[in-house]
């Protein structure tokens, strides 16, 4: 069955389509597609339960099918132009500008068209002082993993791992470029590990085109991202933690399974949070410079207590350290 990046656009071209073509027959809308009759079976039987608010009469998109032909009866308002407010414009900007900026993971050239036509429709509401930039380092990995892809080259890389604070060098077979919760990811089967991982692109700190070809194993299979990166699995673990209003950001940009709000208004909240590696949530409550604390497991809040004490312990050494001012020869 076709993935969810390719089976969304079609679903959205299939009633436009079938309305400037009423009878046609199965098979040639389906070649029409590149897609077999039974995907195109499939399509029509979801854009069924597809249509608008209140899903009655004339709700929902309605179709006649007669022999081996389809026909539209109800296109739930699709003939009418599309009418954006400010707001919905400006959401629908900021995609297209970071999807217009990522090479390579979508037609770059009809992103920007697009772009261009609700610029033009919105005018003067000031949607178009609206941007959104990758760094250039960025804009560099995204060409040249692009450029691998198309000619079909495997890639040396330097990566960043924040879950490890570690750098590491692999080489691996690229798969595609991704766009999800705007932030451009590399797709790619790597060797090292034997397995299909995402690389965030602004974390690839060197990236280097061989000579080789690109082979990922026929049995590879692309991550799901239709809700998001983030899946729960066996190995992950939980963690209790009571966060101020300053640190509650961290239970929208982290995999949490609950957010408790206190009743006293502070802001404050008790969060549950999933973590693979102890020592990237240890260094993640270090860092919130007592934002945070661990409530479970203990042995969570006693190695983050342990590490703060050893920190201290440098900088008073730091300190005592002749010429550092403390010892009468400087100010």
């Amino acid at each position: 069955m076709s993935g969810v990046a390719e089976r969304l656009p079609r679903l959205l071209s299939l009633v436009p389509y079938l309305l400037a073509r009423p009878g046609i027959p199965i098979a040639e809308a389906a070649a029409d597609f590149d897609i077999t009759p039974r995907q195109l079976r499939r399509d029509l039987e979801l854009l069924w339960m597809c249509g608008l608010p209140g899903y009655g009469p004339g709700d929902l998109v309605d179709l006649s099918f007669s022999g081996d032909t389809v026909t539209v009866t109800e296109d739930a308002g699709m003939r009418r132009p599309l009418r954006l407010t400010t707001a919905e414009a400006t959401a629908l900007l900021v995609a297209l500008r970071t999807l217009g900026e990522a090479p390579g993971v979508v037609d770059t050239a009809a992103v920007r068209r697009a772009t261009a036509k609700i610029e033009r429709a919105v005018g003067d509401g000031g949607v178009a002082t609206v941007a959104v930039d990758l760094t250039r380092e960025e804009e560099a990995t995204a060409a040249a993993v692009r450029g691998a892809l198309d000619r079909e080259r495997a890639l040396q890389i330097v990566y960043y791992t924040a879950g490890r604070d570690a750098v590491s060098r692999r080489t691996v077979d690229p798969m595609r470029l991704l766009l999800v919760e705007g932030r451009g990811y590399l797709e790619a089967w790597c060797r090292r590990a034997e397995g299909v991982r995402l690389f965030r692109l602004d974390r690839v700190e060197e990236v280097v085109e061989l000579a080789e070809p690109s082979a990922p194993p026929s049995d590879a299979e692309p991550h799901d991202v239709s809700r998001g990166l983030f899946s729960p699995s066996e190995e992950h673990r939980t963690a209790v933690l009571e966060v101020a209003r300053e640190a509650r950001w961290i239970a929208e940009y982290y995999p949490v399974d609950e957010v408790v709000e206190h009743a006293d208004g502070s802001g404050a909240a008790r969060v549950l949070l999933r973590y693979a590696d102890p020592a990237w949530l240890v260094r993640l409550v270090l860092g919130l410079g007592g934002g945070a604390r661990v409530v479970e497991p203990p042995e969570l809040g006693a190695a983050v207590a342990e590490r703060a004490r050893a920190a201290l312990a440098a900088a008073d050494t730091a300190d005592t350290e002749p010429g550092n001012g403390r010892d009468g020869e400087g100010a």
